[in-house]
């Protein structure tokens, strides 16, 4: 037999090796059951407006309150479930993060702007002038 045997020990050793230095929790069942139930009542109130027709013609509020959900439900799935914080990989994770929804804002403003100038300036054109487009 060799020196060095691979035993479930040393496994066990390897990944206890593996997880020390990390600020990071890995979460217990208590976070993740927070988590999930959660996850499930921001889902219900959503589908509830939906389906109940909370708001009825204005679509609006409707559409409002259901990105409003979303958001909540984002930020609650990186902290029970991805383990985000802030102390997490030295505050690195949080920047990538910032930095993510910067570019994020930044792409989906540029072309809303874009989208906006370009219905704007654009002629109307009427279902004859339609039949002639090659």
């Amino acid at each position: 037999m060799s020196a060095h045997s691979h035993g479930p020990e040393d496994a066990m050793e390897a990944h206890h090796a593996h997880s020390h230095g990390h600020e990071a929790s890995h979460g217990t069942f208590k976070s993740y059951m927070t988590g999930f139930v959660l996850s499930v009542i921001l889902t219900a109130i959503p589908f509830y407006v939906v389906m109940a027709d909370v708001f009825g013609d204005n679509k609006l509020a409707a559409g409002l309150v259901i990105m409003g959900f979303a958001v909540v439900q984002i930020v609650v799935h990186m902290i029970y479930f991805l383990h985000m914080n802030l102390k997490s990989e030295g505050g690195w994770t949080f920047m990538a993060l910032v930095f993510t929804l910067l570019l994020v804002v930044i792409a989906l403003t540029g072309s809303l702007w874009v989208m906006h100038h370009l219905n704007t300036n654009m002629m109307p054109m009427s279902p004859d002038m339609m039949r002639n487009v090659p």
